[in-house]
């Protein structure tokens, strides 16, 4: 019943990854599901989370957590209307991550996984890394994009990475020592790095002895 999650510098494979892994594994492998699952909680669309999610850190969410109260905001809906900024984002979060965990048998991607289900017995963190131009390429050739597209995909997405985890407090998610194992990318294909993580899996070793 062991959980994995996979951190990744965008670009690096990391849903893809996850899905030839889950295959492998026959594990669930759970990435967009969270959205809906963390709408349904907030009683919000899916199209508010995501708004939330990419716009994690904005100026302009910023401003209204400021200026609007939470409390003014519910008195306005109602009691029976849901609400989500990105406080109450990461509380859901973090309870959606570790409800999912107690299924076991999961790879979750993304999300502040890493750190969520830090004290869990059963979890194997990963983290992919890429230098840039590599991941790059990868978006070129896995997403059709020209290299300008692709460029600016993953640079949008990095500082998206940067200012989500700035919500949890959190600043080194790129630190070694929070993960497993910690796997370059640009220097493996996706099936020898499947293949590898599917028999470290598989053989049991402990995910409590981190690296």
């Amino acid at each position: 019943m062991a959980v994995i999650t996979i951190s990744r510098q965008f670009g690096a494979g990391g849903k893809t990854l996850g899905e030839i892994l889950a295959k492998k594994l026959n594990y669930q492998f759970i990435n967009e599901d969270i959205i809906q699952m963390v709408a349904d909680k907030a009683r919000v669309s899916k199209g508010w989370v995501e708004s939330v999610e990419q716009e994690a850190g904005g100026k302009l969410l910023n401003w209204m957590a400021r200026i609007v109260p939470k409390t003014y905001v519910e008195r306005i809906l109602g009691g029976d209307s849901g609400y989500l900024d990105e406080e109450v984002y990461v509380d859901i979060l973090r309870e959606v991550i570790t409800q999912v965990a107690e299924e076991g048998n999961v790879i979750i991607l993304g999300r502040g996984g890493q750190y969520i289900l830090q004290e869990h017995p059963d979890v194997f963190h990963i983290l992919l890394i890429a230098k840039k131009e590599d991941r790059i390429r990868f978006m070129e050739k896995h997403y059709n994009l020209r290299p300008t597209q692709a460029k600016q995909v993953v640079e949008k997405q990095d500082k998206r990475r940067t200012n989500l985890y700035r919500k949890f407090g959190k600043e080194d998610y790129d630190r070694p020592g929070l993960y497993h194992l910690v796997l370059n990318m640009g220097k493996l294909d996706m099936e020898k790095a499947s293949d590898f993580l599917s028999r470290m899996v598989s053989n049991g070793v402990s995910a409590t002895a981190k690296a």
